[in-house]
C-alpha cells in the first residue's frame, strides 16, 4: 500500500520501489492541498479508472498502476485487487485531474484534510489519530 504523507501545504503519495517500477514513475506524487477539490471513498476503485495506462501497468482485476490518459484527462492510479480506495479530484491547474488509490486510510485522509497539519510531513493515520 502507498504511504500518504500530509503537511500544511501538500499531500505526498510516497511510492515503494515496486510501485515506482510498476507505475513507471521515478518519484513520489506531490499534490498541493489547495488543488484538492474533493475526496471520495469507494469500495471498488476499478469503476473509477478511465482511459489507458500511459505509462503504467495493468493486470485486469489485480493491479493498475501509473498514469492513465483518457479524453477526460490524466489520472494517477495505484489500485490493488478489490480493496477500499480513495478518489481525489483535483482542480484544473494540477498535473492530474484525479488520483485513485487503494488504501485502508481513506477515512483518515478525508478527516486529516479538514485539519491544519504540522509543518513537517506526517503519515495520514498519525494525523487522524491526533484529531
Amino acid at each position: 500500500m502507498v504511504t500518504l504523507l500530509l503537511d500544511s501545504t501538500q499531500l505526498e503519495v510516497a511510492l515503494s520501489p515496486v510501485e515506482r517500477l510498476l507505475s513507471r514513475r521515478s518519484d513520489s506524487v506531490r499534490i498541493d492541498r489547495e488543488r484538492i477539490a474533493k475526496v471520495q471513498l469507494t469500495d471498488d476503485a476499478w469503476t473509477w479508472l478511465r482511459g489507458v495506462p500511459s505509462p503504467g501497468t495493468l493486470v485486469s482485476g489485480t493491479i493498475a498502476m501509473g498514469t492513465w490518459r483518457s479524453a477526460g484527462g490524466v489520472d494517477f492510479v495505484i489500485v490493488r485487487r478489490r480493496h477500499p480506495a480513495v478518489v481525489i479530484d483535483l482542480d484544473t491547474d494540477a498535473d492530474f485531474q484525479r488520483i485513485v488509490l487503494t488504501t485502508r486510510h481513506g477515512r483518515e485522509l478525508a478527516r486529516a484534510l479538514r485539519f491544519e497539519a504540522e509543518d513537517g510531513p506526517l503519515e495520514v493515520a498519525e494525523i487522524a489519530g491526533m484529531s
